[in-house]
């Protein structure tokens, strides 16, 4: 579908939703495409979806990373990250088009659910990663590729990790996008190149890429106001929304399955 063939309740449902996202990706420092291409799929289709959202998710990482301190550190320590996602997701699609009946998503919400369970038991620091984070690092970093190509869903296997290492805010902020600004930039290629999305297409979410930016500087002012104990704790949270959503979405293919 167009943007500019989108009806004005759409458009008014479009632009709230490129606020609120971006609001959530300042806030947290991720999260922008898991909440808005559902959104908006909901209420259009997922190629929209998909196409409205993917500008604007490289502005706000970009932006993210930007404004959220010195790379150096980051990527010193985590920039074979994602390189090993990028091996993980071409495992991964591969494995998707091989097996694509196992149920990907309630296995990675269980994974979520489990890691949960442990830090609510006090053990979601995970020491034994701590003391081999180099054995930890490609394990996460490919499941992470892998549940890309299968779930269409990354974060929960890296925000684990990077939790279990005990990760300042902005570090984990970072060392998530890096990953993400690569598996984006990957996406947009292969779109602009074999997607058969036109450039008026692709210029047609300019304006929304902006509006993405205004609302991350929202959040991102949220972000700065809260302390490292609750920032870790709102992650959390997240990756519970996110374990239900995944839930949610392997219920609905069993009943769609059944219809």
């Amino acid at each position: 579908m167009p943007l500019d063939a989108l009806s004005p309740p759409l458009v008014a449902w479009l632009l709230l939703v490129i606020v609120f996202g971006g609001l959530i990706q300042g806030a947290l420092g991720f999260g922008f495409p898991f909440v808005a291409t559902p959104l908006l799929a909901m209420a259009s289709d997922m190629r929209t979806a998909v196409i409205a959202v993917l500008l604007p998710t490289l502005a706000v990482t970009v932006v993210n990373i930007a404004k959220t301190g010195s790379l150096k550190p980051v990527l010193a320590r985590f920039w074979r990250m994602p390189l090993y996602a990028l091996a993980g997701s071409a495992a991964g699609t591969w494995l998707f088009v091989a097996a694509p009946g196992v149920p990907y998503t309630l296995l990675l919400a269980l994974i979520t659910l489990a890691y949960l369970n442990l830090d609510r038991l006090g053990l979601g620091e995970l020491p034994l990663v701590r003391r081999h984070e180099r054995a930890f690092a490609p394990l996460s970093g490919v499941a992470a590729g892998v549940f890309e190509g299968t779930a269409n869903v990354a974060a929960p296997p890296l925000i684990i990790f990077y939790l279990a290492l005990g990760l300042a805010p902005a570090m984990l902020v970072q060392a998530l996008n890096i990953c993400f600004l690569v598996g984006k930039a990957t996406q947009f290629t292969v779109l602009a190149t074999r997607g058969g999305v036109t450039v008026a297409e692709w210029l047609a979410t300019l304006p929304l890429a902006a509006i993405a930016v205004g609302g991350f500087f929202v959040g991102l002012r949220i972000r700065h106001r809260i302390d490292a104990r609750t920032f870790r704790i709102w992650v959390k949270r997240a990756l519970f929304v996110i374990a239900l959503v995944l839930l949610g979405q392997y219920g609905w293919s069993l009943l769609a399955g059944r219809a």
